[in-house]
């Protein structure tokens, strides 16, 4: 049988899956990881998981405003190591570690000395606060690390030395659910910390991530390992031209993620139990979104690098391609996702309630996977490395804060709705998105090269 046209190039796709497999098996560790994390808190109980889960949203949030600062940062890498300019690689490096360390010392500063005021945003439950304020005050210590893997993580991909945060990553949370098991729990010597004890872990991790991350670069002299003064030779019109396509991304990621942090308001003022269900949802699905995440930084290595190399039509091609084979993925995943839901009984020790709300939450989130594939590859893959970067904040935000999110607190707040409803809310930005991705991928008017006269 003959295949569709876009499966049809094979050394594309050998390229893609070259690039994209460590990322997807580099966030699948993650995942499972995080995963793990819920179960070990989920066994102390439902509080315990709202807790933490809100305690890592305050992360997330950071973790969002450093990938908005590396993501754009990575458009300006991919499209430097198609032109083979190591100079322009190790500026862009320098900028990305100066800003990620200026942000992570400032979230340092908030999560040690107001935790449970940032908690208190989203909870109203006094036992959630305390435990999640303290949570967040452990955590403190794992920010500044992670700002400094993060610009490595992203660079290291940019110029496709993939392999190397695969296996930093790998090393950090082994190390991670081993300090999870011994600290929560308090075996043998350790003191049973709880909530604390799996913070404590994190912020472990995380310093043998980074050490790994520079001891690897530096050693094998890679394009990224600058030295200082390489490190800091952008100039005015470095700073210019980099900010006027990574300061969209950056918006669009800080105004995306405070959409997400609403949503977890809504669902944890809905309740406990919704936004308990809320969280083992959104980390059961990691273990399967995994794959769109290889997918769409996988191709926007590939079209960022053909860009920088002036092949636009090889560029355009991998556009084409990428968009109509990750959907198709997708329903494959869906079909993984629905079974791996029913094991949530035997998995964590949450009320028939939540479990309940829980099951309905996966299949929205099934059904919802096609289209936010072809989002996903969109935004990531194609409009970003493309440096089409004012248009993809527009895209990827306006349909989220104009329908989604009112719709939701319309539906929690005002109605009472029941739980799955509100979820399906969430959603519903999803198909108004695929069909303006589409007719932006069909103007061309994605396709920019950022690096022309730098």
């Amino acid at each position: 049988m003959k295949l569709p046209a876009f499966l049809d190039n094979k050394d594309f796709y050998k390229k893609l899956f070259v690039i994209a497999i460590p990322i997807m098996l580099q966030n699948l560790v993650n995942a499972f990881v995080n995963m793990l994390d819920t179960v070990m808190i989920g066994r102390l109980g439902t509080v315990e998981i709202a807790a933490v889960g809100l305690g890592n949203n305050v992360f997330f949030f950071y973790l969002i405003i450093l990938f908005g600062v590396c993501s754009g940062g990575s458009i300006f890498t991919a499209q430097f190591w198609g032109k083979h300019d190591i100079a322009g690689i190790r500026k862009n490096v320098g900028l990305l570690m100066a800003i990620s360390l200026s942000v992570g010392l400032l979230f340092t500063l908030a999560a040690a000395l107001i935790p449970y005021q940032l908690i208190g945003i989203y909870s109203r439950d006094p036992e959630v606060i305390q435990a999640g304020g303290l949570y967040l005050k452990f955590l403190a210590p794992s920010f500044l690390p992670f700002a400094i893997s993060q610009v490595f993580v992203l660079s290291l991909r940019s110029i496709e030395k993939v392999q190397v945060p695969m296996i930093t990553t790998a090393i950090a949370l082994s190390v991670n659910v081993v300090l999870n098991y011994f600290l929560i729990f308090g075996i043998g010597p350790f003191p049973m910390m709880g909530v604390a004890g799996a913070a404590m872990a994190t912020s472990i991790a995380r310093f043998v991530e980074v050490v790994a991350l520079l001891l690897i670069s530096y050693r094998n002299k890679y394009a990224i390992a600058g030295s200082l003064r390489e490190l800091t030779g952008f100039n005015g019109f470095f700073l210019r031209r980099f900010f006027s396509v990574a300061l969209p991304v950056i918006i669009n990621e800080v105004i995306w993620s405070a959409g997400v942090i609403t949503q977890n308001i809504i669902f944890a003022r809905t309740g406990t139990d919704a936004i308990a269900a809320f969280n083992i949802t959104g980390t059961v699905s990691q273990l399967t979104w995994v794959l769109f995440i290889g997918l769409g930084n996988g191709v926007s290595v590939l079209i960022g690098k053909k860009i920088g190399e002036g092949d636009h039509a090889a560029a355009r091609d991998y556009a084409a391609r990428i968009i109509r084979f990750a959907p198709l993925v997708a329903v494959g995943a869906a079909c993984v996702l629905l079974p791996i839901s029913t094991l949530i009984p035997f998995i964590f020790n949450v009320n028939q309630g939540v479990i309940a709300v829980a099951s309905l939450m996966f299949i929205i989130q099934a059904a919802s996977y096609p289209c936010r594939a072809f989002n996903m590859s969109m935004i990531v893959g194609v409009c970003r490395a493309g440096g089409d970067t004012v248009f993809c904040a527009i895209y990827d935000i306006a349909f989220m804060w104009t329908v989604a999110l009112p719709a939701a607190a319309i539906a929690s707040f005002v109605f009472h709705a029941p739980v799955w409803l509100i979820y399906l809310l969430i959603f519903a930005e999803e198909p108004l998105k695929f069909f303006v991705g589409l007719w932006r991928y069909r103007s061309g008017k994605w396709l920019h090269n950022v690096t022309e006269g730098l």
